[in-house]
């Protein structure tokens, strides 16, 4: 598994992590309720800005990791193209680039450890409650570190049938993804059981701290 976060410093890089994610829910909510498009195409050009400021290789870094967006982009736009409704089509596809931009933004410039204690601050109440705190921080976690790993092997996979045949691949990939995601999912299982699983701690009783 590989690391998300950028290897460019930038000044983001040093403010909390809970502005920083609280940001990112206030902005992810004021997207889900404009419906301009023209003011969705304002905030898709203030998200690529934060990219470009600093510097390319950041720019490219961050690229690369949202453009798995790209065929989902496509399928929205062409079904609203045949229904005709193109403007409906653009602003999904402005709002779900610049949301999934500026999350990617988040990770990029914030310490997977530092979004864990977040969590795990914002999710105390319920712990009390019985919430298994231990397994939605490590489901969390999991889920940021594995879909970049997914993507990349579906990038390699891609690259792979095109060394081999001048067809494009399309769907002739998705059976050997899967398999290689099941495979990963196993070697995860393995890891996490080795380690002691997802169960919360048991509570040292009384007896027990007395030995």
């Amino acid at each position: 598994m590989i690391s998300l976060t950028s290897p460019v410093r930038t000044r983001a890089h040093d403010w909390p992590a809970a502005a920083k994610l609280g940001a990112l829910l206030i902005a992810t909510l004021v997207l889900a309720a404009t419906q301009s498009p023209a003011v969705l195409a304002l905030a898709f050009a203030g998200m690529a800005a934060l990219y470009a400021l600093p510097g390319r290789v950041f720019l490219s870094h961050g690229a690369r990791r949202i453009r798995g967006l790209v065929p989902f982009v496509a399928v929205v736009l062409v079904w609203h193209l045949v229904t005709g409704d193109p403007a409906t089509g653009l602003g999904i596809t402005l709002r779900m680039i610049t949301a999934v931009g500026l999350a990617n933004l988040v990770t990029m410039t914030t310490r997977l450890s530092d979004i864990m204690q977040v969590i795990r601050r914002c999710g105390a109440p319920l712990a009390r409650l019985g919430l298994n705190l231990r397994a939605l921080e490590i489901g969390i976690a999991l889920v940021i570190r594995m879909v970049p790993v997914l993507s990349d092997k579906g990038a390699q996979l891609t690259q792979s049938w095109s060394a081999r045949s001048a067809r494009k691949p399309r769907w002739r990939i998705v059976l050997p993804l899967t398999l290689a995601t099941l495979d990963d999912a196993d070697h995860v299982a393995e890891a996490l059981r080795a380690r002691g699983g997802i169960a919360p701690p048991i509570p040292r009783t009384s007896s027990s701290r007395s030995l």
